[in-house]
């Protein structure tokens, strides 16, 4: 029930806010035909669901896989997940990482999209971790940056300072170009990758920070 009524409170929440997309790379109209990999900072996991369901499902491209912890407070996001048709694969670096990698790869290799949050689950805040990475060289699909943020918001006191939306604020969806990760990286180019995905989601947050405030319905 509660998962129901999250749902149901950011799509509401969701459908209220004025958007203005910035996708300079065009991945919105021209849609990949492989699976990608969407990566966006823990504390905008609030309308991703919302925004997939928008931007992104058709009957063509309607089924991806999440990556969520696998501690209690993961237990109560997979409940939400859920209730937007999300696969949810369990696991963190500090519990079933490897086991999650592997899942995630299978999903990815048949097809899904998938989700990830590389900061996540416990930080450092806007830290990119190397799971995502290392599904990118896995499967070979692009990872795709993607950040948001709203004129109007609550901003939670927890580590990764959680964003909430405050109804009929002004919106920004912002998606960076997708980063291509190549097999067989040495550690240093693996590395590389790592700190251009973090720099790229950086970059998204500069620039909603930079918005100005009336940004278009």
């Amino acid at each position: 029930m509660i998962g129901w009524m999250l749902r149901i409170l950011v799509s509401c929440i969701g459908s209220t806010l004025r958007w203005r997309v910035e996708d300079p790379s065009g991945l919105l109209r021209d849609t990949p035909q492989r699976s990608c990999i969407f990566a966006f900072w823990h504390n905008r996991i609030f309308l991703l669901p919302y925004l997939f369901r928008k931007h992104w499902h058709s009957r063509q491209r309607d089924r991806v896989a999440v990556l969520v912890s696998a501690s209690k407070d993961g237990e109560f996001l997979t409940g939400v997940l859920d209730k937007f048709d999300l696969i949810c694969v369990r696991g963190s670096s500090s519990r079933r990482g490897k086991q999650a990698l592997r899942e995630m790869t299978e999903l990815v290799n048949l097809g899904y999209d998938a989700g990830i949050t590389p900061d996540g689950p416990r930080g450092p805040k806007y830290v990119c971790q190397s799971g995502v990475i290392s599904l990118a060289q896995l499967t070979q699909a692009p990872i795709v940056p993607v950040s948001w943020d709203v004129t109007r918001k609550i901003v939670m006191n927890s580590w990764d300072n959680f964003v909430v939306p405050m109804p009929f604020a002004r919106a920004t969806l912002r998606i960076g170009a997708p980063v291509v990760v190549a097999a067989g990286l040495s550690d240093e180019e693996f590395e590389g990758k790592r700190v251009e995905l973090e720099n790229v989601l950086k970059g998204l947050d500069e620039g909603n920070a930079k918005a100005p405030k009336c940004l278009g319905g």
